[in-house]
C-alpha cells in the first residue's frame, strides 16, 4: 500500500526559511554591497527557491524567480552592481513570492509581469554593457558547445574540476533527475561524463524507482566551485559528492599523470595492488581489469581523466550535517498541556504523600515523580524557546520600507538578539514591536534638516535590545529622536478631558496618557498614524502576556521604551498564600521579600497604609479589605513586597504558605474583564486558586481609594 504524503507544508516552510535568508541578506548588502558572501547568500537561496518550486509543482514561483536568480548571477560574475533599486526591487518580488506560494490564485499577474520587467531591464542593460549578442573575446563560433556553453580557451582564466557525483539510492523516490543535473553541469563549460555501473544489479533485482549507477564528471568552466556546488544543492545531503580542482586558474601543467597514479590517487585501488600489477609489465588497466581488480568503467574514466588533465590538485570540503527537526508548533502545545496535567497530577501524589502518615514509599515516590515532572518541565519549555533575535531580524525590513516611504535615514541595532523567550510570547509581540518601531521613525526621529539644526547627524537611529531580569525579559526600543512633546500631550489630556487644567501630575503618569485609546497628538492623518490607534493596542497585548510597558522620554534627545514580558505562559513559580478562607498565588518574579506584620505594627499605622521596612517606607495593600474576606485578622500577618514598576508595594496576607509550581489556566468568558487576576490554577486537593495580576491589582486599589477619598 502507497501512502501518499502532502509535502506543501514543509515546502512552505522551507520557502519562509529562504526568504527570511533572503530578507538579511539583501538589507546587509545595501550598507556592504561588495561582499561576496552576501551575494552568494543571495543566489543560493534564490536558486534553491527555483529549483524547490519546480520540483514541488510550483511552476509559476520556478518561472518568476528564474529572472531573479539571473538578475543575482550577473552580480556573482561581476557583470551588474548592487545598487538601492536592485534591493528595493528585489525586496518587492519577495512579497511576490509570499502570495505566489501562500496564494497562488490570488496573486497580481499584472504585477509579477512589471517586476519581471525591472528585473529584465536591469540584467539587459548590463547585458548590453558587456557586448549582448556577441561572442567573448578568444572563442570563436565554433568552440560553443551543444549546451551553449563556451569551450574552454588555452590560457583562459578557467579551472578544471574533478566531480564524482553518486546519487543516493533515493534520490528519485523525491522527485530529483540525476540527468538533468548533469545537464546543468555541461552548461557550465566543457564537460566530459563517464557512466559508473558498478553497483547496477540484475534486471530481475532492479527496484524501477532506486537509483544505482554513480558518475564521474570532468568540467572545465569559468565558473567557481561555488556555482558548481549549487547544482546538487537538493540532494547534497543524500548523496556522495567530491568535487577536486585538478588545475587551476593559476596553475600551470606539469605533465601528465599516469593511469595508475591516478586510480590510486582517487581511491579505486591500494597501493599494493598497484605495485603488483606493475611487476606483470603490460598495460595496467587491461592488467586490473583481466584480474577483476577494479571494472571497466573505473579505468575508463581514469583514462578520460589523464587525456584531459596535465596536473591534480585535490581540494576536499568536509560534508556538512545538521541535526534538527522541524516540529509543528500544535504539538509543542500539546505536549505543554499534557506536562501541565502532570505538574497539576504530581502536586494531588504529594497531598496524598502528606495525608498518609508515616507511609515513606509513598513520600518516595512523590519526591521522584515530583522531579521527573520538573526536569520534564524544564525540557518541553527548553524546546519552547526560542531566541528573540528570530523576531527582531524582522523589523529590519520594516524600518528599510518605512524609511524610505518618509525620506529618512534610519539605521537600526539590535543587542541582546540571543535572549530566549517562549515561542508563544514572541509571536504575540511582533504586532506591539511594529506600532512601537513605526511610531518611532514617524513621530520620533525628526528629518534632516530639524536633526541638522538641534546638531544631530542627519541619520537617526533605533535600538532593539533584550536582556534577562530575574524570571523576566526587558525588550527596549530607543531612538534618538525629538522625544515626547509633554505639552502636547497635556493639552490633548485636557481637551479630552482625561485630566483637568492645572491638575498635578507625575511625568511617569503624563507619559502613559499616550496608551489611552483615541489618544493622539497628530494633527495630520497619513497613511501611517495619526488616528490614536496603535499605542492602546500595543498597551492592551502587553497586558495579555502578563507583561508591563514603562516610557522615559528627554526633549531633544530621544525615547526609551520599555516592556517587562515573562518567560513563559503556561507555567510558572508562585508563592501561595490564603486570605481568608481562599488561596491565591503570586507569582514569584514580581516578589522581592516577604516579612511580618504583627496586630500591634498594624495598629500603629493609625489607618495608614504605610511600612517602614529597613528605613524605607513601603505602601501596602490589605488583600483582607479589597476582596472582602470574612472573619477576623490574624494576630500575624505577613506582607509579601512586589516589585510594581519602579515602586515596592506590600500585600498583607494571612498566612504565606509556600512556594508551588503554578499551571495557568484561563479564566472563563464571564471573568474576562476581571482584570486583578490573570489565571487560576488548580491545586493538589483539586480546588482552585486565582492568580493576582499584581500590576491590574494596584490599579485597582488606587482607583478604589481615589472614589472613597473623592466621597
Amino acid at each position: 500500500m502507497v501512502v501518499a504524503v502532502d509535502h506543501s507544508a514543509t515546502f512552505r516552510q522551507e520557502v519562509a526559511d529562504l526568504l527570511t535568508q533572503l530578507e538579511a541578506a539583501l538589507l546587509d548588502l545595501v550598507d556592504r554591497p561588495d561582499d561576496r558572501d552576501l551575494v552568494d547568500t543571495a543566489f543560493r537561496a534564490l536558486h534553491t527557491l527555483k529549483g524547490s518550486g519546480a520540483m514541488f509543482g510550483f511552476d509559476a514561483l520556478a518561472a518568476f524567480t528564474h529572472d531573479l536568480e539571473s538578475a543575482f548571477d550577473l552580480v556573482r560574475n561581476g557583470r551588474l552592481a548592487v545598487s538601492g533599486e536592485l534591493v528595493n526591487l528585489t525586496l518587492a518580488a519577495m512579497d511576490h513570492i509570499r502570495v505566489l506560494v501562500e496564494a497562488p490564485d490570488a496573486a497580481d499577474r499584472v504585477r509579477g509581469d512589471a517586476l519581471l520587467a525591472a528585473f529584465r531591464d536591469i540584467t539587459g542593460s548590463a547585458a548590453q554593457s558587456q557586448g549582448e549578442g556577441t561572442v567573448p573575446q578568444g572563442v570563436t563560433p565554433d568552440s560553443i558547445g551543444a549546451a551553449g556553453a563556451p569551450a574552454p580557451q588555452a590560457g583562459g582564466d578557467l579551472a578544471t574540476f574533478r566531480i564524482r557525483f553518486r546519487p543516493g539510492r533515493e534520490v528519485m523516490r523525491f522527485g530529483t533527475n540525476p540527468l538533468r543535473l548533469l545537464d546543468e553541469l555541461r552548461g557550465l563549460g566543457q564537460c566530459t561524463v563517464t557512466a559508473i555501473t558498478d553497483d547496477l544489479p540484475p534486471l530481475k533485482e532492479m527496484d524501477p524507482t532506486a537509483c544505482y549507477l554513480a558518475w564521474d564528471i570532468l568540467l572545465t568552466t569559468g565558473h567557481s566551485r561555488a556555482t558548481i556546488e549549487d547544482v546538487f544543492i537538493f540532494i547534497d545531503d543524500q548523496s556522495d559528492i567530491q568535487i577536486d580542482v585538478l588545475l587551476g586558474q593559476t596553475q600551470e601543467g606539469a605533465g601528465t599523470k599516469r593511469v595508475g597514479e591516478i586510480l590510486l590517487e582517487r581511491g579505486d585501488i591500494a597501493p599494493e595492488v598497484l605495485d603488483e600489477t606493475l611487476k606483470k609489465q603490460s598495460r595496467l588497466g587491461d592488467l586490473l581489469v583481466r584480474e577483476g581488480r577494479v571494472s571497466p568503467d573505473r579505468v575508463q574514466s581514469a583514462l578520460v581523466e589523464q587525456r584531459h588533465l596535465q596536473e591534480a590538485v585535490q581540494v576536499r570540503q568536509a560534508p556538512v550535517t545538521t541535526a534538527g527537526i522541524r516540529v509543528p508548533a500544535e504539538r509543542l502545545d500539546e505536549l505543554m498541556d499534557q506536562v501541565g496535567e502532570l505538574v497539576i497530577a504530581h502536586a494531588r501524589l504529594t497531598q496524598a504523600a502528606v495525608a498518609g502518615g508515616d507511609d515513606m514509599v509513598l513520600k518516595a515516590v512523590a519526591e521522584e515523580i515530583g522531579r521527573l515532572a520538573s526536569g520534564l518541565r524544564d525540557t518541553t519549555m527548553g524546546i519552547r524557546m526560542l531566541p528573540i533575535g528570530t523576531l527582531f531580524s524582522k523589523f529590519r525590513r520594516v524600518v528599510h520600507d518605512l524609511s524610505n516611504e518618509l525620506g529618512k535615514s534610519v539605521e537600526l541595532t539590535m543587542s541582546g538578539e540571543e535572549t530566549e523567550l517562549d515561542k508563544t510570547v514572541i509571536d504575540s509581540l511582533n504586532d506591539p514591536l511594529v506600532h512601537l518601531i513605526r511610531n518611532a521613525i514617524d513621530h520620533g526621529i525628526e528629518d534632516a534638516a530639524a536633526r541638522d539644526a538641534r546638531g544631530k547627524p542627519p541619520g537617526g537611529s533605533i535600538h532593539l535590545s533584550a536582556m534577562h531580569s530575574g524570571a523576566q525579559v526587558l525588550v527596549a526600543i530607543t531612538d534618538d529622536g525629538g522625544g515626547l512633546d509633554r505639552a502636547a500631550i497635556r493639552a490633548k489630556a485636557e481637551e479630552k478631558g482625561l485630566v483637568t487644567a492645572g491638575q498635578d501630575l507625575a511625568d511617569a503618569d503624563l507619559l502613559a496618557l499616550v496608551f489611552r485609546p483615541g489618544f493622539s497628538t497628530t494633527r495630520v492623518v497619513t497613511g501611517i498614524s495619526g488616528r490614536g490607534v496603535g499605542m492602546d493596542v500595543v498597551k492592551r497585548s502587553i497586558d495579555s502576556l502578563r507583561g508591563s510597558i514603562d516610557i522615559a522620554s528627554t526633549p531633544g534627545q530621544g525615547t526609551v521604551i520599555t516592556c517587562r514580558l515573562p518567560l513563559t505562559l503556561a507555567i510558572i513559580d508562585g508563592l501561595l498564600v490564603r486570605v481568608g478562607g481562599s488561596r491565591y498565588v503570586i507569582p514569584l518574579s514580581v516578589i522581592e521579600e516577604c516579612v511580618e506584620l504583627t496586630r500591634e505594627q498594624d495598629q500603629r499605622s493609625d489607618g495608614r497604609s504605610f511600612l517602614n521596612i529597613r528605613d524605607v517606607i513601603v505602601p501596602f495593600l490589605r488583600l483582607r479589605d479589597l476582596f472582602s474576606a470574612g472573619g477576623s485578622a490574624e494576630d500575624y500577618q505577613k506582607v509579601v513586597v512586589v516589585a510594581a514598576g519602579d515602586e515596592r508595594v506590600g500585600l498583607v496576607v494571612d498566612q504565606v504558605i509556600g512556594q508551588y509550581q503554578t499551571v495557568i489556566k484561563s479564566l472563563s468568558k464571564l471573568h474576562r474583564d476581571v482584570r486583578e487576576f490573570s489565571g487560576a490554577t488548580i491545586l493538589g486537593d483539586g480546588t482552585v486558586a486565582l492568580i493576582l495580576d499584581v500590576p491590574h491589582l494596584i490599579q485597582f486599589a488606587q482607583a478604589r481609594e481615589m472614589a472613597r477619598k473623592a466621597v
